[in-house]
């Protein structure tokens, strides 16, 4: 079976995503609802699930998770996240997108707290490599991104699952206008090889490429990866271009402030199956 037939036959599983407060919609997104409570019901739910995934295999402890066992980083609060949802309305799959514009420096980025930073002899390295990739993105108009947060449950780990859902980052990145960004990696369970086959490449600096390293708080080997959303791996394009057009029909969660020059909207339901953990998105 080829990797388009694999991927065409899971188009029946719902994609949604959760859109950043206050950042701008594109009006190619055709299914939109405004609603505060729910995005951060779907939020939490991704949390939950990312922490329940990085607890089982020990990337995390438990003292590292909310009470309700929540994975939360502060990124989550700014950044759009991509999640795969079942028939039956469970999160089984995710990735946290941050499309960042204007003046970003390293020290804005999560990167800077990965325990390659803080090596004394690839420190140095990785803070001049990540620079140079911000250049680069300003250079060509394109926006600087970082990709994390990334977790399947167990069961579609054999699946196409993780790589479709890693493909629509590159194709949301192209919606938003293209970026050019970087993703921390764990080798673990093949992410970062998923990664390369769709194009990440390593970080270089000064003809160094950066080696992938031990991270004693995740308790796995890492590595940090480069990608331009306008040139994934050829063997990919095509199904990068094809999410891109279906990204658009996906419901698109937003959690909208309101504002005295806004006026009252309803929000609407998503017409998503019923899940007994997160009820009615309504």
């Amino acid at each position: 079976m080829t990797l388009s037939q694999s991927l065409g036959e899971r188009v029946r599983n719902e994609l949604v995503l959760l859109a950043p407060p206050g950042c701008s919609i594109p009006e190619s997104f055709t299914r939109r609802y405004d609603d505060r409570n729910g995005h951060a019901r779907w939020l939490r739910e991704t949390q939950r699930v990312r922490g329940s995934i990085y607890l089982a295999d020990g990337a995390v402890q438990d003292s590292q998770l909310t009470p309700d066992g929540r994975h939360v980083q502060h990124a989550d609060y700014d950044s759009w996240h991509l999640l795969a949802v079942d028939g039956n309305g469970e999160v089984q799959g995710c990735a946290r997108y941050r499309h960042l514009t204007g003046n970003v420096g390293f020290d804005d980025l999560g990167v800077r707290e990965s325990w390659l930073a803080r090596c004394d002899r690839w420190g140095a390295t990785l803070r001049a490599a990540v620079e140079s990739e911000i250049v680069r993105a300003k250079r060509h108009g394109k926006a600087f991104s970082e990709v994390g947060g990334w977790a399947i449950v167990p069961e579609k780990r054999c699946t196409t699952e993780a790589l479709r859902i890693a493909m629509a980052t590159y194709s949301l990145a192209r919606i938003l206008g293209g970026c050019v960004g970087i993703s921390t990696a764990t080798e673990r369970h093949r992410s970062s090889s998923i990664l390369r086959r769709i194009g990440g490449r390593s970080l270089e600096y000064g003809g160094a490429h950066l080696p992938s390293y031990y991270d004693p708080q995740y308790r796995c080997q890492m590595e940090v990866l480069r990608f331009d959303s306008s040139s994934p791996d050829a063997s990919c394009s095509r199904l990068v271009d094809q999410l891109s057009a279906r990204l658009a029909a996906v419901a698109v969660m937003v959690a909208w402030e309101p504002a005295m020059s806004r006026p009252a909207q309803t929000p609407q339901p998503i017409p998503l199956p019923f899940s007994p953990r997160l009820g009615w998105v309504a």
